[in-house]
């Protein structure tokens, strides 16, 4: 019996990172209830064993909450969806992580009659690898499309190489929300008021090169020395020796060493929403933070200086009326939204029109859709990728093999964990093994990367 016929909703969320974490759980929660606290819910966690995994911090920087969680391996994660029942699985990880989870689960699943509707997407913003991520994510019963123009586009991808594209539903971005923007604070108000605050939003990966970074960081610097009067933030994704979603090699914590920032200049971290309540200008290359902050309708800038290139993941904001220089901006200059495109991308205050209805409701289709699938009489049909070993024999066998799996989704002799839990003796070789093997990908490879560009 499903886990629907009793009084909570069993979801089980998948992540292989501190964003995909967050977009994972705050999915699931607004996918299977309209209003916080309308359905019973448990939430079952797992984070995907990696050089990416979270930390005690950043979880807690993230701050979405389960009834539990682990770290698991991938058998590890299928074996437990081979034991537990689930009405609901979100997979919030890369497209590869995602394939290989389907046809594992595919494997796991061939003898039960009744299965977890299984929901994917993407974290943020698409600008890049569009036909490979979403291929790799089709076979999941809801692909996720964060926008109306994503939703096209995905459909586009699928019917174009003959998939079925029923799976593509359209939502919004799970983690938007906050006060709307109350405008700049009175400069003439008592002395104890917050100041004018300017905020660059980081990111782990663009740009990549240390000319590129340490021109932003001289450029925010500079606008904090023109504008004492200004506080200006930098907001930072994680601390060194941590790992987001997408590996840093050269962080800001340890460019802005060499310079001399004005006593108005700082570092930040904490919840992104946190830092927009006190927010007057957020500026950026290409981060999802700019939609959160055009949700709230905190004045937005997409950086110009280095170009708009696909590589910048900039292209995305063409037509949108945020793109400026750090020249303009010093000048004075504020961009205005343009609302075609703002509607277009799922952002909007609640109550405002964005695509066919408001944020409010932008999940009301993925919702109705997760409840059908869990009435549909017999259960549902066993997952169905569009990569199988008769279309991409090239290609698929080599994600599989990556999570320890084999061609048709079984684990492969000797892959971890596909047994028995290991002894205490293992498990301390493990946890030192697994702190090697991380060491080596955020610290030994970014130099040995470096030392070959030289």
């Amino acid at each position: 019996m499903p886990a629907s016929a009793t009084n909570a909703l069993r979801v089980a969320v998948l992540a292989d990172s501190d964003t995909r974490w967050k977009w994972g759980a705050l999915t699931a929660k607004r996918t299977v209830s309209a209003e916080e606290g309308e359905t019973d819910i448990r939430l079952d966690g797992y984070l995907l064993r990696g050089r990416a995994t979270p930390t005690a911090r950043q979880l807690q920087e993230v701050g979405v909450h389960a009834d539990s969680l682990r770290e698991v391996t991938a058998v590890e994660f299928l074996r437990a969806m081979g034991e537990e029942s689930y009405d609901v699985l979100v997979l919030a990880l890369v497209g590869g992580g995602v394939q290989a989870m389907l046809h594992g689960l595919r494997h796991v699943w061939v003898d039960r009659a009744e299965r977890p509707v299984v929901v994917t997407g993407y974290v943020g913003v698409v600008y890049e690898k569009l036909a490979d991520g979403l291929l790799l994510r089709h076979g999941a019963d809801l692909v996720l499309a964060n926008s109306r123009q994503d939703a096209d586009r995905f459909r586009a991808v699928y019917e174009g190489v003959g998939a079925d594209a029923s799976s593509v539903t359209e939502v919004a971005l799970p983690f938007l929300g906050g006060a709307p923007y109350t405008g700049e604070p009175d400069p003439a108000a008592e002395q104890g008021g917050r100041p004018y605050t300017v905020v660059f939003a980081a990111q782990p990966s663009v740009p990549a090169s240390r000319k590129d970074r340490t021109y932003l960081l001289d450029r925010l610097i500079r606008h904090a020395r023109k504008h004492p009067e200004r506080e200006v933030l930098l907001k930072l994704r994680s601390k060194p020796g941590e790992h987001t979603t997408h590996i840093e090699e050269l962080p800001y914590q340890k460019l802005v060493q060499k310079a001399d920032p004005p006593p108005n200049f700082r570092l930040v971290y904490g919840h992104m929403g946190e830092v927009l309540d006190r927010t007057d200008l957020l500026v950026t290359v290409s981060s999802t933070a700019a939609l959160e902050a055009l949700h709230r309708r905190i004045p937005t800038v997409v950086l110009t200086d280095l170009g708009v290139r696909e590589m910048l993941g900039n292209h995305h904001f063409v037509g949108s009326g945020l793109l400026a220089s750090w020249d303009q901006l010093d000048a004075g200059h504020r961009p205005v939204p343009d609302e075609g495109w703002v509607a277009r991308q799922g952002v909007a205050p609640a109550g405002t029109p964005a695509g066919a209805g408001s944020y409010a409701t932008a999940f009301d289709t993925a919702r109705e859709r997760i409840t059908e699938l869990l009435e549909r009489p017999g259960g549902l049909p066993p997952l169905a990728p569009y990569y199988t070993p008769e279309t991409a024999p090239g290609y698929l066998p080599g994600i599989l093999a990556r999570h320890h799996l084999g061609p048709d989704g079984a684990p492969l002799p000797g892959a971890p964990s596909a047994d028995k839990e290991p002894g205490a003796v293992r498990q301390i070789v493990r946890r030192a093994a697994r702190g090697a093997y991380r060491h080596g990908v955020q610290r030994v490879a970014p130099v040995i990367r470096r030392m070959g560009e030289l």
